[in-house]
């Protein structure tokens, strides 16, 4: 008689669900564009730089795809700080246990580059640039 009553109880239990709904805000969408053609040189270093990164268990939470640009961001802090990493590659050391995968390393080698130079685009420009596919164009200067 226990084990049925046990058993009744537990099935009646599984049945029932509880769920909660947090909402915190609403929001509408914007139909206002909000783009505007802007053209830049791009001053890239002649040397290439290499950065390993070790990631902490907080990187790695982010993915794999966090830790690749956190990479890339100390890669550029702790070479003369430029904008963006040029012609990037990464080699990631991955460690597969028994609990799963586990980031051990990323390096990201490429060539750091600044923008410099922002000015509007003429008329000429941004059309080239719809048709092409891409409103952003960069005109690469060697050092």
């Amino acid at each position: 008689m226990k084990k049925t009553i046990i058993l009744m109880f537990v099935a009646a239990l599984t049945m029932t669900s509880c769920s909660v709904v947090h909402k915190t805000a609403t929001t509408r969408d914007v139909t206002a564009p909000l783009a505007a053609a802007v053209i830049s040189d791009l001053d890239v270093a002649n040397q290439k730089v290499t950065y390993t990164l070790v990631p902490t268990k907080k990187v790695r939470k982010g993915g794999l795809k966090n830790c690749i640009n956190t990479a890339i961001s100390e890669a550029l802090a702790n070479n003369g700080g430029g904008d963006v990493l040029i012609e990037t590659q990464e080699a990631i050391v991955i460690r597969t246990g028994l609990w799963g995968r586990k980031i051990k390393s990323v390096t990201v080698t490429g060539y750091p580059a600044k923008y410099k130079n922002f000015r509007a685009a003429d008329e000429e420009t941004v059309k080239a640039g719809i048709i092409s596919g891409s409103l952003v164009r960069h005109e690469v200067k060697r050092k």
